[in-house]
């Protein structure tokens, strides 16, 4: 007989004024699961992860951690200015028992020092403090919200062999796709509220997802032929008694329902939203010789670049080389 997950959640419903995000998710973690949460944008994948660490309520549904386990949550934005320094900031997060040593450890292996002032952190070193914060514990849960966000390539990497040796259990939340690849051995789909699981690594989610729609097609395209039956033995059956007659009107209109309902669903969840942008020319970006200081130091100098419309750019760079602050100038968001 298989233990018992670790972490439960069941029948998960929550709603924000408007139409339900969750209705009816589960998500069940068992020691040393590597689960993927997949699902598009605005599936509520992040509010079931704040939901399993215990940080929002639930409109309805139940939250299970076996007694003794620890969970810890990476979230996307983390806020570490109260703090004094990065080392504070991973010391914080320790519990009576918690090896200090390994704060300091990780956030050396990760490049940093721990004397760092937490108002002055880049998004990459914000990312790399959150990231020591969660692991020095050595968590029995990990959850963890887009880690590689922010992080420069050498830092994936060691992140990535930094999570294949640990123990805890993983749910990750993530866009790269070669970051999910790598780790993950089941999934969690998030789709119209409800869940789906799979116990697959995130590389048969295409083929999975696929398979789900041509299902969901194929129920539909039998459910249209049962309303069509039903309306031609309306027109054309011979009548029978009348409670029997009023019946089976009953079940067509029903059938007519959700038939609707389905589609409404689908619809709303799978269309393409293609907005009709103002006609310009081809060129999207044109900037020269830009050059930014932030008091003594020079985070970028006489830079230039075209983008046309269409163009695909990739912006590399180390955590802290400005790649942000560029992005912000280019767009108009900072002078």
């Amino acid at each position: 007989m298989s233990a018992p997950p670790l972490l439960t959640l069941q029948d998960i419903h929550l709603s924000f004024g408007g139409p339900p995000l969750l209705a009816g998710a589960d998500l069940f973690v068992h020691e040393r699961d590597r689960v993927a949460l997949i699902g598009r944008n605005g599936s509520g994948k992040s509010t079931l992860m704040k939901i399993a660490a215990g940080l929002i309520p639930m409109d309805q549904g139940d939250r299970f951690v076996q007694p003794g386990i620890t969970v810890r949550y990476l979230e996307q934005d983390p806020d570490f200015t109260r703090f004094g320094s990065a080392l504070e900031a991973v010391e914080d997060g320790l519990a009576e028992g918690d090896l200090k040593f390994k704060a300091q450890l990780l956030l050396e292996q990760m490049g940093l020092t721990g004397n760092e002032d937490p108002k002055r952190l880049s998004g990459g070193e914000s990312r790399r403090v959150a990231l020591a914060r969660a692991l020095a514990p050595d968590p029995d849960i990990l959850l963890l919200d887009e880690p590689t966000n922010h992080l420069d390539l050498p830092t994936i990497d060691w992140l990535e062999e930094t999570l294949r040796q640990n123990n805890a259990a993983l749910v990750l939340i993530s866009h790269d796709r070669r970051f999910l690849e790598g780790l993950t051995k089941r999934m969690v789909w998030l789709d119209r509220g409800t869940s789906r699981s799979l116990n697959r690594g995130f590389k048969a989610f295409e083929d999975w997802r696929e398979e789900v729609l041509d299902a969901e097609e194929e129920a539909q395209h039998k459910l249209k032929k049962k309303i069509e039956a039903e309306e031609h033995w309306l027109r054309h059956g011979v009548s029978g008694r009348r409670k029997r007659n009023v019946r089976r009107l009953g079940e067509l209109q029903s059938l007519r329902t959700e038939r609707v309902e389905r589609r409404a669903r689908r619809i709303r969840d799978y269309k393409l939203n293609v907005g009709e942008g103002e006609v310009s020319g081809h060129r999207v970006i044109l900037a020269r010789n830009v050059t930014k200081r932030f008091g003594d130091r020079t985070i970028i100098q006489g830079f230039d670049t075209m983008i046309m419309r269409g163009d695909r750019v990739g912006l590399v760079g180390p955590n802290g080389a400005g790649k942000t602050t560029l992005l912000k100038m280019l767009t108009g968001e900072l002078e």
